[in-house]
């Protein structure tokens, strides 16, 4: 069984391509922001996945477009990829540390998309150049739950260095993403028998 699927979404903001092995392969990332490159290459490599992301956006005006539609496109490929789920672990959850930092990270493969994000900064300072807003990465993992229908919920235990802080969360989303479509049997975890 083949758990791989690509995608692409072009819009009047937006050229995005995007591909993903849910069982390994090569992790390639270009988005035009650096430190989103780093925090996708952080979800491929910890996710145990095979990903491709190629996107150009509007990054003259911000990077918003670009992070949301990214989002947006990796969820769908992610729910394409997992199929009928069948076999799946479908939850994972736990803490995740970087440094000083700690976050907590819980996710269901429910079908039904809804995210929780209650990681606050304090002086939100852009990472890299061009610059990524650390705001936005709230609003990519509610793009990226509500195409996939997933239930996320993040939160900050700790942390002061917005790095290490946005870090710890894809890194644990990425490890709790893995832990979730792990193949422990054969039937949908499910009483309605669909995910």
């Amino acid at each position: 069984m083949t758990r791989a699927a690509s995608k692409q979404r072009t819009t009047k903001e937006t050229a995005i391509e995007v591909s993903i092995d849910l069982d390994g392969g090569d992790v390639s990332v270009s988005t035009g922001l650096p430190f989103f490159d780093h925090m996708l290459d952080q979800l491929g490599r910890h996710g145990g996945f095979g990903l491709r992301v190629e996107a150009k956006g509007d990054l003259h005006v911000d990077g918003h477009h670009t992070v949301e539609d990214t989002g947006i496109l990796l969820g769908e490929t992610f729910r394409e990829a997992a199929g009928d789920k069948a076999g799946v672990a479908r939850f994972a959850s736990g803490l995740f540390p970087l440094d000083e930092a700690l976050v907590e990270v819980a996710l269901d493969l429910s079908g039904r998309p809804f995210t929780v994000w209650e990681v606050p900064f304090g002086e939100v300072l852009p990472l890299g150049d061009p610059p990524f807003n650390p705001e936005m990465a709230g609003h990519f993992w509610q793009s990226f739950a509500t195409a996939a229908g997933i239930t996320l919920h993040v939160r900050k235990r700790a942390g002061e260095n917005t790095h290490h802080v946005v870090e710890a969360s894809f890194k644990g989303v990425a490890r709790c993403l893995r832990a979730a479509v792990r193949i422990e049997g054969t039937g949908v975890p499910s009483t309605k028998g669909v995910l």
